[in-house]
C-alpha cells in the first residue's frame, strides 16, 4: 500500500465547559472529526467538581475508550494564590500603581512565598487535573495587570508571568517528570518575554483573542498578531507551541451572553490560518468551543466540528509519512 502521510498538526483540539457538554455525545463528535484532544476551561475548582461527579467520571471514561487525550486550560491563579490569603500576608500579593498592595489580581513575583504557594497549589490541583498528554495550563488572571512593586516594576507582565511559570513547572515536575506548562501569550502577555528565559518546557500558547475572524491571521488587518507570534516564536520553541484560537467560541461571538448566536464559520479564513501556522512551524492547534452544547444544536443544528476536524486533518507533513 502506498504510504500516507500523518497530519501536520500533532494536537487537534477543542476548550470546552462542563456546561457544554449538556451536548452528551461531544466525545464522540470530536472523534468523528478526527480530533486528539478535549481540553476542560474555565477554573480548577469548577472543574474539579465535574470531573468528580457521576457524569464527569463518565465523560472521562468514554474519553479513554475513545483515544481522546485530556487536557486542562485553566484561570488558575485566584486558586493557586488564595484571596484570603491577603488579610494576613499583604505582600504575596501585587502592588498597584498607587504603591497598595492589592488582592484584585495576579501576584507579586518577587514575594518567594507567593511563587512556592502557587507551586505547591499547582502539584496539589494535578492530583485531580492530571492532563493525559503532561501538558498543563495554569494561567493569570484573564488579561489583569500583574505587580508594579519596586522590585517588580522592571519587569513586564510577560516576564512577570514567565517566573511564576517557571517555579510551576519545576514543581509539576517533581511530581510528573514529562511535565511540561503553557506560557500563554494573550492580552497583556502577548509580547515575548525580555529578561526572563523560559524553562526547558515552558511551551508558547498563543490566544489572539482581539484578532479580526473574518481575515487570515497573517492578513494586514492582523499584522500585530502575527508579529507578537513570530516575536515569540524567537524565544519559544515551535515544535511545542500551540495555537490558541476562536474558531467554534460560541461565547466569544455571543459577547458572552445567551442566547447564544450561530458560530459565523468562515473555512476559507480557518484554512488560510492554518497555512500562516504551519509555515511558522506550529504543530499544536485547538480552539474554544465555549457554548457549543445541547441548546445550541436544538436551535440551530450541527455545528461545524467535523468540518474544522477536516480541515485540522487535511493539513499534511509528508515528511512524517507511515507506511501503510
Amino acid at each position: 500500500m502506498a504510504e500516507q502521510p500523518t497530519p501536520f498538526f500533532r494536537t487537534r483540539g477543542v476548550v470546552l465547559t462542563p456546561q457544554d457538554l449538556t451536548l452528551s455525545d461531544w466525545p464522540e463528535r470530536a472523534k468523528r472529526a478526527g480530533l486528539t484532544t478535549i481540553a476542560l476551561h474555565p477554573t480548577p475548582a469548577a472543574v474539579t467538581e465535574f470531573v468528580q461527579s457521576a457524569v464527569g467520571e463518565s465523560f472521562l471514561a468514554k474519553c479513554d475508550t475513545l483515544g481522546l487525550e485530556i487536557e486542562y486550560e485553566l484561570h488558575a491563579i485566584g486558586e493557586l494564590l488564595p484571596r484570603s490569603l491577603f488579610d494576613h500576608k499583604p505582600h504575596l500579593f501585587r502592588m498597584n500603581d498607587a504603591g497598595e498592595r492589592v488582592p484584585d489580581s495576579n501576584l507579586c513575583v518577587h514575594a518567594q512565598e507567593a511563587l512556592d504557594v502557587a507551586a505547591a497549589n499547582a502539584v496539589a490541583i494535578a492530583q485531580t487535573l492530571r492532563p493525559t498528554t503532561s501538558r498543563y495550563f495554569y494561567w493569570g488572571d484573564d488579561g489583569r495587570p500583574w505587580c508594579h512593586c519596586p522590585k517588580c516594576k522592571g519587569l513586564s507582565d510577560t516576564d512577570q508571568a514567565l517566573i511564576l511559570e517557571n517555579r510551576i513547572l519545576a514543581a509539576l515536575r517533581d511530581m510528573d517528570p514529562s511535565a511540561e506548562l503553557a506560557h500563554l501569550a494573550y492580552l497583556n502577555t502577548l509580547s515575548p518575554p525580555e529578561a526572563v528565559e523560559p524553562a526547558p518546557g515552558v511551551f508558547l500558547e498563543f490566544a489572539p483573542i482581539k484578532r479580526r475572524f473574518d481575515v487570515a491571521i497573517d492578513a494586514p488587518e492582523n499584522r500585530q498578531h502575527i508579529e507578537f507570534l513570530e516575536a515569540n516564536l524567537r524565544v519559544f520553541s515551535a515544535e511545542s507551541a500551540q495555537a490558541l484560537e476562536y474558531w467554534l467560541d460560541c461565547s466569544l461571538f455571543s459577547k458572552w451572553k445567551r442566547p447564544a448566536v450561530r458560530i459565523p464559520w468562515a473555512p476559507e479564513v480557518v484554512v488560510a490560518d492554518l497555512a500562516a501556522y504551519r509555515r511558522l512551524g506550529v504543530r499544536h492547534i485547538t480552539t474554544f468551543a465555549v457554548y457549543v452544547d445541547h441548546d445550541y444544536v436544538t436551535r440551530f443544528g450541527e455545528p461545524p466540528i467535523e468540518a474544522y476536524g477536516e480541515l485540522l486533518c487535511a493539513t499534511l507533513d509528508s515528511s512524517e509519512a507511515v507506511q501503510g
